[in-house]
């Protein structure tokens, strides 16, 4: 699932390079990015020195150097692997007013075309740190979020934290409209435990509730399943 995700990512971006002489480019992390990220940076024929990637979403108050932070997620499986390395825009997390930071990221994206956004999909259904209820009609590229105890439980559960009070209540997330500006929107979503969020995603009404189901309007996202993700689609039984 990765190395298809990997591909059909490269795809775009070669394409992005040739017609414009640039890539702009959203890159996620979390759990399911792992193969994603494997096997993108061993993508042939991508000159990253073209691309300028952007952060999708941070704890606020987590420091680079905790194993749960992002940027040290990205720069270690993203830009560390690359010998010519994008321009990354990362969010920081520590800065001292989070709604600033918004600001300076909302600031450096604007305006900008976004050829391809790499994204998965939370237990919660939430789409980057935007938890239910999402906010649909955000002004702002980047915005302070509140993360909801369901979220917080699963990134406890993957053993990003050791315990769930350790979990960041806040993050910085790109807003639901700013990935919704990407022309491709690649997801990638494992796991039994992610079965019920993709049913409301792709088969529920599109709702605040189940935020990963306004991709339904999206005119080109491809969803990437292994088989006990879709287990609860209609029509489809788990391998």
């Amino acid at each position: 699932m990765g190395a298809a995700a990997a591909a059909l990512g490269a795809e775009a971006i070669r394409d992005a390079i040739a017609t414009h002489g640039e890539a702009c480019i959203i890159v996620a992390t979390g759990a399911s990015q792992f193969t994603v990220l494997q096997n993108l940076v061993a993508q042939p024929d991508i000159d990253w020195s073209c691309v300028t990637a952007f952060h999708l979403d941070e704890y606020v108050g987590l420091p680079e150097s905790h194993p749960a932070s992002f940027r040290r997620y990205l720069r270690e499986r993203f830009l560390a692997p690359l010998h010519n390395a994008p321009r990354f825009i990362d969010v920081d997390g520590t800065a001292p007013d989070p709604v600033a930071e918004t600001r300076r990221l909302g600031a450096l994206i604007a305006e900008r075309r976004i050829d391809l956004c790499f994204a998965g999909i939370g237990e919660n259904c939430h789409l980057a740190f935007n938890d239910p209820p999402a906010d649909f009609d955000a002004t702002e590229p980047y915005i302070v979020v509140e993360l909801d105890e369901a979220c917080r439980r699963q990134q406890h559960g993957e053993g990003w934290f050791e315990s769930l009070e350790a979990v960041p209540r806040q993050a910085i997330s790109m807003s639901i409209p700013q990935i919704l500006r990407s022309r491709r929107i690649i997801l990638s979503v494992p796991d039994q435990r992610k079965a019920a969020a993709v049913r409301d995603a792709l088969e529920g009404p599109v709702t605040p509730l189940h935020p990963a189901s306004v991709l339904q309007g999206h005119a080109d996202t491809v969803l990437f399943l292994d088989p006990p993700a879709a287990s609860l689609l209609r029509g489809t039984q788990a391998a």
